[in-house]
């Protein structure tokens, strides 16, 4: 941990601050109201979304907000993307495509797989969903029971958790920190009490950007097969490596599954076109499920994120990259000087996890909501408390998403800087 601050952050706010914005969400409803709702749906809150909503408001009246808090890409999508949905929306009728998605996206997302990994996928193994998240509903749907035990690290993307807990799994939440560079380990799969349905890992990581080694993912990977438990690795922001190769589960196990999104590295959030990659017992309960669940991914999106897979997309889509490293080295020499010292390694992605202890003159006071809080208020900069990412520890972290322009990131600094008065 660093020195401690001249003063609490709790006590540093602007002389021309607007009063502290309200974190606690929208009004409760009556009790009875709230009785009708399932018990499934008791789930945490996305506290990131909470911040964006009022950063959001925070930009409408000041004109100021720096938007460091969710993770998406500043950019439209590939220009050749957009090219291509204008064209088929004046040419085509646009209507429901196959429940696992169009024939032309599997195969290019297979030929994707098999030029960038070396593996055997073919366009019958990949199933596009709405989005990466549509997919690892239908996914844990296909693949696991009511009870059954599927392992996941802390910290670790706050969705997984809430889905799973939703639809009844028995989540087991390894604690994995810099020791093990934030990610699971086949030490810590070999040390569980009992062998688990599943097994999800995320490289690079949300939120810390690590990336799992290629031999640690295979020695994942054959664990996995030796014991009869599927490997779900989440692959969406590959693309975005800074010196370190991401290794895709699939060069490892064809019993894996592998996730995939157009959303980070292509830059087509609201697009919704996420893949899965699976073995072929998973492939029947997928169709039926996504059938049901939303009959088909959205056919415009399909048509365009086709030609986000193109070489001219590609170019484009590589000077994001080069900008995000430029981005990501912004902080990690700007974070230090104003007492964020404390980074997991961003290899990938486009986030920095940092610790916010140091600024604490009483370690018992830290809390990452109330700093996000009271940064935004006083400075205009939004960012994501860790509680979101680590429900034991994540009071001591925030993620900066680093996905914008430069200019913010640098003045992102400057103002961090002021707040904590190590500027």
């Amino acid at each position: 941990m660093h020195a401690e601050s001249p003063q609490s952050p709790k006590s540093l706010q602007s002389p021309q601050s607007p009063q502290p914005l309200n974190f606690s969400g929208p009004p409760q409803a009556s009790q009875p109201e709230r009785d009708l709702a399932s018990r499934r749906s008791e789930v945490a809150p996305f506290h990131v979304m909470d911040v964006l909503a009022l950063a959001q408001e925070r930009q409408r009246t000041h004109g100021d907000a720096l938007f460091l808090c969710v993770g998406q890409p500043a950019t439209a999508a590939p220009a050749a993307a957009i090219a291509r949905a204008r064209a088929d929306l004046e040419n085509q009728v646009l209507g429901y495509t196959a429940a696992v998605g169009t024939p032309e996206l599997r195969e290019t997302i297979a030929a994707w797989h098999r030029e960038n990994y070396g593996t055997a996928t073919e366009a019958a193994d990949v199933v596009i969903t709405t989005g990466s998240s549509g997919g690892f509903v239908a996914l844990f749907l296909a693949a696991l029971d009511v009870g059954d035990d599927i392992v996941l690290a802390r910290p670790g993307y706050p969705a997984y958790r809430n889905t799973l807990q939703a639809l009844g799994a028995n989540i087991v939440e390894i604690d994995c920190g810099p020791e093990t560079r934030f990610q699971l380990t086949v030490q810590h799969l070999q040390e569980l009490p009992r062998v688990p349905k599943a097994v999800i890992v995320t490289s690079p990581d949300n939120p810390t950007g690590t990336i799992i080694d290629a031999d640690e993912l295979r020695a994942i990977a054959k664990w996995c097969e030796q014991h009869d438990c599927l490997l779900i690795s989440d692959e969406i922001y590959h693309g975005i490596t800074y010196g370190r190769k991401c290794a895709s589960a699939r060069e490892f196990s064809d019993a894996a599954v592998v996730v995939g999104s157009v959303s980070k590295y292509f830059s087509m959030t609201g697009w919704r076109v996420g893949w899965l990659i699976v073995p072929e017992w998973l492939r029947a309960p997928l169709d039926r499920l996504e059938a049901n669940l939303t009959v088909c991914p959205p056919a415009i999106s399909q048509e365009a994120a086709v030609e986000a897979f193109s070489a001219e997309s590609i170019a484009e889509l590589n000077s994001h990259v080069r900008r995000y490293a430029r981005n990501r080295d912004v902080l990690l020499e700007g974070l230090p000087r104003v007492g964020l010292g404390n980074i997991a390694p961003p290899d990938g992605g486009f986030y920095i996890y940092a610790n916010i202890a140091g600024l604490y003159d009483d370690p018992n006071s830290v809390d990452s909501m109330t700093w996000a809080r009271e940064l935004l208020a006083a400075t205009g900069v939004a960012v994501a408390p860790g509680i979101d990412f680590d429900t034991e520890n994540g009071h001591e972290w925030v993620r900066l998403c680093f996905a914008g322009e430069t200019s913010e990131m640098e003045e992102a600094i400057r103002r961090i800087g002021a707040f904590t008065g190590r500027g």
